[in-house]
């Protein structure tokens, strides 16, 4: 973990209520795809934890929802605006080494976003059948496909209200495709839907309220077969066969 400002490159709206943000800085802390960032906003007590969607050597690109206060703050921001005091490198990250010779890449909502850094460390690492299915409400909630497409061999989208795509969610979608392992983000109930749709080994990214986002206040702390964990140190990602429903 590290702790350092970061300047905003560009923040702009692509999907309803959807945002991308790209900042400048020290990316040396981020070791695999799945970790996410701690942002300190000015007025706010917590800091806003944000999952890491891409990273170079010098940028991180954050895609994130405006669902609150600190969020809605983060969208009015741009290259004018302050750096950003960011805590980065947080939480475990999925391992990319037990992905097998067919991944398949599950994603819900704003749990898309980690799932493209994935999707690009492991077609860099020459997995050569990833496939990738992104579940939204709607149409106007569609964001990164065309850029999942690009690495991926093969992206299915679902909607619920069928506006485009399969009708219905991910889980609808996952018997079609032929899979050695997964990796999945989304709400709990999407990750529970995933988890009873495949007999496949694979890793779950949940998403949690954090107060401190480094195991400091114990705030996020859940059950698992192998006793307590802490999202934010442990986690966010855990294994299929240690999760308690």
């Amino acid at each position: 973990m590290k702790q350092g400002f970061y300047k905003i490159l560009e923040n702009k709206n692509i999907a309803l209520d959807v945002y991308k943000m790209v900042l400048s800085g020290d990316t040396s802390a981020i070791t695999a795809p799945g970790q996410f960032v701690n942002i300190k906003i000015d007025g706010l007590y917590l800091r806003r934890p944000i999952s890491i969607c891409d990273w170079s050597e010098d940028t991180i690109t954050l895609i994130y929802k405006v669902v609150g206060k600190g969020t809605e703050v983060l969208s009015k921001m741009d290259a004018e605006s302050p750096s950003l005091d960011l805590l980065v490198g947080l939480g475990n990250g999925y391992n990319t080494e037990k992905c097998g010779t067919s991944p398949l890449l599950i994603g819900g909502g704003v749990g898309v976003p980690p799932l493209y850094g994935l999707c690009k460390r492991l077609h860099e690492s020459g997995v050569g059948n990833i496939n990738v299915i992104l579940g939204f409400n709607s149409a106007a909630d569609v964001f990164y496909a065309e850029e999942f497409a690009k690495i991926a061999s093969s992206v299915t989208v679902t909607t619920v209200d069928g506006s485009v795509g399969i009708k219905g969610f991910v889980s609808n979608a996952m018997p079609d495709i032929d899979h050695s392992y997964f990796y999945t983000c989304g709400p709990e109930p999407m990750l529970k839907a995933v988890y009873n749709a495949t007999e496949a080994d694979g890793q779950f990214s949940f998403e949690e309220r954090m107060g401190c986002g480094f195991g400091a206040c114990m705030g996020c702390s859940c059950k698992t077969k192998y006793g307590n964990k802490r999202i934010c140190v442990d986690g966010p990602v855990l294994e299929k066969g240690e999760i308690i429903w």
